[in-house]
Order: C-alpha cells, then structure tokens, then sequence
C-alpha cells in the first residue's frame, strides 16, 4: 500500500501527458484523487508495515500529514476540472492549433498536479533523512510549472523566485543532514543510520553540539519552504500567481510537508536531550513569522496575497506552538488540520471572487455577498475561521495554544501572541467586511460596476462552490464536535514528536 501511495499518483501523471482527450485527461484526476484518498482512509484501519528496511513507514505523525494532502488535493482536482472548463484560453484564429495547445497546456498541468500529489506522499512517508531531503526538493520542482500556469510575467517571476529561494533553503536542509550525519558518527567507520527510528533509539550516542548545528540548518532550510520568517520572501508571489487551486495546495498542504520535516528533526533533538534548545529556535522564528505577517496584512490591497500572508502566521503559530511543547504539541498539530482545511477553501473562494470581478485588487470587489451568494458567505466565514473565531476549528486550536503556554508561566509570550492576532484580525476585517458589502464602485468615476451575470455564474457553478463548502463545513465540525479517532490520531502524533 506504501509503494501505491506513491507510485499510483507517479503513473497516472506520466499517462495524462500522453492522453489526448480533455474529459479523459480529467476523469483520472478525480479517479486518482478518490483512490489515494482510499488508501489513506484503509492506512487508518490497518496500518501498512515498513518498506525498504524502515526508509518508507507510515507514522501516526505520517498519517495525520498525509491524511490532509488527500483530502485536499481531492478538493482541488474537483475544482481543477470546474477551473479548466470555463479558463479563457484567448482567441484563436486557427482552431487546430488551439486545440493543440489547449490540450498540450492541460496535460502539462495535469501531469505536474499529479507528480505534486505523489512527491507530497513521498514525504509524509519518508523516514530517511536523506530521502526525505530528496522528497522535499521533488515537490518543488513538481510545484514551479503549476505556479507558471497562466503564463505571464508576474507568474514567471513569482515561479524564478519560487525555484532560487526554495534551492537556497534546501541547499542548507542538506547541510543539516551532513551535519546529522557527523553528530551520528559513533567510531572510525561506524554510524548510526539516517533513519528516524534509528537515530532515536540512539539519542544518547549522537554528538550534541553538531546535533545543534544539525537543527539550525534544518529549520532554516526546511523553514524556507515552510514560510517562516525572513526566508518567507518567495510565499507571497508563489501563492497569489498561481492558480487558485493550486494557491490551495501549496498553502494547506506543501507547508505541511516541510513543517514534518522540521519536526523529524526535533524527534531526534528530543529523543537526544536536546528538545529545549530546539523549541526556543522554533519559538523565535514562530514569534518573527507572525509579526511579519501582521505587519503586511494590514493594509494589504491583493486579497490573494493577503491570504499568503495569513498562511506566513499560521505557519508561524505551528513553530511557536512546538516551541512552547507539551499540550501545545496537540495545539499545533490540530491547528495544522484546521488550517489546511480553512486556507484551501479560502484560495479556492477567492478562485471564485477573481473569475467573477476579474481582479485580485480587494478595492475594486464590493458586495460579493450580493453578487455570489454562496462563495460570498463562504468567504465571510472563511475569515471568521482563519482568524481564530468561535465556532470554527482553529479558535479551538489557538485556545489550546494560549492556554499551553499561560499554564507554562509564559506570559509575555502569550499577551504577544494575543496581540498578534489582534492586529491580524483587525488588518483582514478591514479588506474581508469591504469586499463583502456595498456594490461594486469604479473609483476614477465613481459609477456603479456590476457584475455581469455570465460572470457570476461560471463563479458559482457546482464544481466551483461544492470543494470549498464541504471544506468550510469540515472546519465547521472541527469547531464543535472533534472525532475520536481524529483526537486519537492527533495524541499519538504529538506523542511521537515528544509530547
């Protein structure tokens, strides 16, 4: 089952390049998408053994991170093939080059959104570190032709910004590695082995200061493509340029997928005695990210960056939360969930407000509740929920934050993180409440812009509406009743990393 996680995702992007047929192109989209959910849904039922002597196993912090790469690339590809059907693709004066090019475009689209899905998998699966280095550096490459999708000279920029910081953090996750591997060098021509596992069971053997020095340029590395502050830079282009639903997989899933690799990382520092050290450089870099992103939130103009922004925060209140340790631990990882769900289905709403108004500028969108009703109450709840209000999900999550670190004695540090939040949501009411009431307003003459109804109800067509609402209702769920076996999941996951 481990290998098919991979492997299923890996074949059907190699046979979509090849498939000349749109509707075929995207029947294996969703078909791929349902059956690897599938099999993340039997790996909770009977969880599959080892693979390659331990490289490939299935944790209960691996479960948790795959589990919401599925659900939420099966959110995207079902908005993908909405997405594909009503994209203008321009005017052609030669309809068989169209063709040709239409198809050629969505093929290269479709195999990369696949290969994307099979390198996610691959990290949530790795127990190397050098496979997962290598798993980590495959989602970006798989990642940068998605960014380029439209084609432009923002989207080109933002995709060259993308590749040179992501290969400068990952350039120092690779120097943490050989630093790992110094720390685990225990005699002449003997090592211990680059595993998780492995390393734990022989904490007390690893050199503890290039242990250290291991962990600094894991989370500057990893913490690049992660998003935390200063290496955020590449974030906010990557995340507006792209097409929404995949704004809606870098953001609620591929920071996932560096936020476990930071946090193999700190298994080993704690299983070595040296969990304190790592938590206080997680709780620096969580405190930076988030007044960061408070800073630029606050009169934000792009709605779309804005939520790159929001995604900068959240990334920041993951790493404070494992900073503070303890029952933060299940804090962070819950919070991890209620994000994803909550930021997928805000990029994917905010797919729904461009393809109507034909603007990412938050000052030309008014009465979005009026002109798309269901994509327009979802945005207003989208930013209830991302903002940590009752009676979503992530007001739980951050409850639990808070009070983790009030039990702790940590007061200034939660009056910061109170502040924090403060800011940010005064900064997102600001843009969200403007976007959603009024009528829409051309401010050079001061005349009404309506939307036009084709408009709105390509905006608003099953495939568009349907992802982000059943994402929406999740966070929803999540805010009043928690499952069991999600709680489960979660306490053994926290477990795992030293809670």
């Amino acid at each position: 089952m481990i290998l098919l996680l991979v492997f299923l995702p890996l074949v059907a992007g190699l046979a979509a390049w090849f498939i000349r047929s749109n509707r075929l192109r995207r029947l294996l989209l969703i078909a791929v998408a349902l059956i690897h959910l599938g099999l993340t849904g039997l790996a909770w039922i009977d969880r599959p053994g080892p693979v390659f002597s331990g490289w490939l196993l299935l944790d209960d912090l691996g479960l948790l991170f795959l589990s919401i790469v599925s659900v939420l690339f099966l959110a995207a590809a079902s908005y993908a093939v909405g997405y594909f059907q009503r994209e203008d693709w321009g005017k052609r004066q030669d309809f068989e080059d169209g063709f040709l090019f239409t198809n050629a475009r969505e093929a290269t689209f479709t195999c990369c959104l696949l290969f994307f899905l099979a390198t996610m998998s691959l990290v949530c699966l790795s127990q190397d570190f050098g496979l997962l280095w290598v798993a980590v550096e495959a989602t970006t490459l798989a990642s940068a032709p998605l960014i380029y999708f439209h084609r432009h000279r923002r989207s080109l920029e933002a995709t060259w910004k993308y590749l040179m910081i992501c290969s400068v953090g990952i350039g120092l996750a690779l120097l943490g590695n050989f630093f790992l591997a110094v720390a685990s060098t225990i005699g002449p021509n003997e090592s211990i082995p680059m595993i998780v596992g492995s390393l734990i069971a022989n904490a007390p053997l690893l050199h503890p200061l290039w242990l250290k020095v291991a962990f600094l340029f894991l989370v500057v590395g990893y913490g690049t493509k992660l998003g935390l502050a200063p290496m955020h830079t590449w974030l906010p282009d990557a995340h507006s340029e792209a097409p929404s639903m995949v704004s809606s997989l870098l953001s609620g899933a591929l920071l996932n997928c560096a936020f476990l690799a930071v946090l193999r990382g700190l298994q080993v520092c704690t299983a070595a005695g040296q969990g304190q050290f790592a938590q206080e450089v997680l709780l620096g870099f969580g405190l930076v990210s988030m007044t960061i992103a408070a800073v630029f939130i606050v009169g934000q103009t792009d709605f779309k960056r804005m939520l790159a922004y929001s995604s900068i925060e959240h990334m920041g209140i993951l790493a404070l939360a494992v900073g503070l340790g303890g029952a933060a631990y299940f804090g962070a990882l819950f919070h991890a969930v209620n994000h994803s769900l909550t930021k997928a289905m805000l990029f994917l709403v905010a797919g729904n407000i461009l393809t109507a108004y034909k603007t990412k500028s938050a000052q030309e969108v008014r009465g979005a509740v009026k002109f798309l009703p269901i994509s327009g109450v979802l945005w207003f709840a989208g930013f209830l929920a991302i903002t940590g209000s009752p009676p979503f999900g992530p007001f739980l999550s951050e409850l639990i934050i808070l009070k983790s670190a009030l039990d702790q004695g940590r007061i200034a540090i939660a009056v910061a993180f109170l502040l924090l939040l403060s800011v940010i949501f005064i900064g997102m009411a600001a843009i969200v409440l403007r976007m959603c009431q009024g009528t829409p307003v051309l401010e050079s003459t001061g005349e009404s812009l309506q939307v036009e109804t084709s408009q709105a109800r390509r905006a608003e067509s099953a495939l568009a509406v349907i992802p982000p609402l059943a994402l929406g209702l999740g966070v929803l769920v999540l805010g009043i009743y928690l499952p069991p076996a999600l709680s489960g999941l979660i306490e053994h996951a926290a477990k795992v990393i030293g809670g």
